[in-house]
């Protein structure tokens, strides 16, 4: 077999080393908590509100950009290259079942920093059967 005609060397397969991201995105403020594949071990978090002085910019695009990018940041030095991302909304009986503004951004911002994303999925809480909503028979009248 001729030596110059070997077969292409087959690409450098990186060794994936996952996470899980999860991501609590509310009208108030967007948390952003990476642990181990298990769920056990927090390798790293951030908030909104640890990167804005302003209370009414913590649930901000910006600011959840910028937080997922402290949170990539310390899960890298960890090892992470890899992540599964789990979204959560307030949900509950009382609360908005859909996410704030900052959960699109930290998704962005997390891939950008260079880190492989996995699934991704919503595990906002769903009430089985709710309590009785505040407002009345006749609900709020505005």
């Amino acid at each position: 077999m001729n030596p110059n005609l070997s077969p292409r060397p087959s690409m450098q397969q990186e060794r994936l080393k996952w996470g899980v991201a999860h991501i609590y995105s509310s009208y108030n403020n967007t948390i952003i908590h990476i642990t181990d594949i298990s769920g056990a071990e927090t390798l790293s978090k951030a908030s909104g509100g640890m990167v804005v002085k302003a209370h009414r910019m913590e649930s901000s695009p910006t600011a959840a950009m910028a937080a997922a990018k402290i949170a990539a940041e310390g899960a890298k030095d960890k090892g992470v290259n890899a992540l599964h991302i789990r979204v959560r909304a307030p949900g509950g009986h009382n609360g908005p079942s859909n996410t704030g503004p900052g959960s699109q951004a930290a998704i962005r911002a997390l891939s950008r920093m260079g880190l492989r994303i996995g699934n991704i999925e919503d595990v906002t809480t769903v009430p089985h059967d709710k309590c009785r909503k505040k407002g009345g028979k006749r609900g709020r009248r505005v």
